[in-house]
């Protein structure tokens, strides 16, 4: 579980967080301020995993607040203004929600904070990827095992990702697919295809195989694959 909190002057940008983390187990936002200085106040008596922070605010900005802070936690920067980017990645945030936030962008930030998360409270184990991912497709929220997902097929503006039992239909840009699964365990072998390495059953010139399915290996992305596997 990943305690938060969240700093924002506006309440109605508060109330937006708010119900997203009520749709998602993985979070516990334990408060919610519109004053940054209560919100450090809180921070010294409790122990928190991350911050949904605004930048624009009265009295203390959020990059001011990042960097008063010694013991710092992982930050989700949520503003309205695009040209504060470079300096959050400069503070090493986790991500930058530009307002309003739609709530696939917001499941995408919390799965960047789960890898980060799982990373620090993982140390010594060799695979420090999360084990499952929060998937948004239409009204449904699908929490899904990583093990499970065998690959995903990019059609037009949707993304449909293939278990073994199903399939679930999500509208994602397939730049951003590894928002959604962790990059050291897929793969892109064709513009249109990702897949599970640990799935693959066979590999041919022009094609592999996951699941008896047999999946198109794009000429651009053949040497990639080859080095991802360490194949000669």
């Amino acid at each position: 579980m990943i305690t938060c909190i969240a700093i924002d002057d506006e309440p109605k940008a508060l109330e937006v967080i708010e119900r997203y983390c009520r749709k998602i187990s993985l979070v516990d936002l334990k408060a919610s301020f519109r004053e940054p200085v209560k919100a450090i106040e809180f921070m010294n008596r409790e122990n928190v995993d991350l911050i949904f922070l605004d930048i624009n605010m009265p009295d203390v900005s959020g990059m001011q607040l990042v960097q008063t802070l010694s013991n710092r936690p992982m930050i989700i920067f949520t503003t309205a203004y695009s040209h504060y980017a470079v300096e959050s990645y400069d503070l090493n945030a986790v991500d930058y929600l530009l307002k309003p936030i739609t709530f696939e962008r917001f499941l995408a930030a919390i799965n960047k904070a789960e890898t980060l998360f799982a990373m620090k409270n993982k140390t010594g184990v060799k695979n420090e990827a999360p084990e499952t991912v929060f998937i948004k497709s239409g009204s449904q929220t699908h929490h899904l095992k990583i093990s499970d997902i065998l690959y995903l097929q990019k059609d037009g503006n949707y993304i449909t990702i293939f278990l073994k039992d199903k399939r679930i239909l999500i509208r994602e840009n397939m730049g951003d697919i590894f928002d959604i699964v962790p990059q050291g365990e897929f793969v892109r072998v064709h513009k249109s295809f990702v897949v599970a390495i640990r799935h693959i059953s066979m590999i041919e010139v022009h094609q592999l195989v996951i699941n008896n399915e047999k999946i198109p290996i794009g000429s651009t992305y053949r040497e990639l694959l080859r080095m991802r596997l360490g194949l000669e």
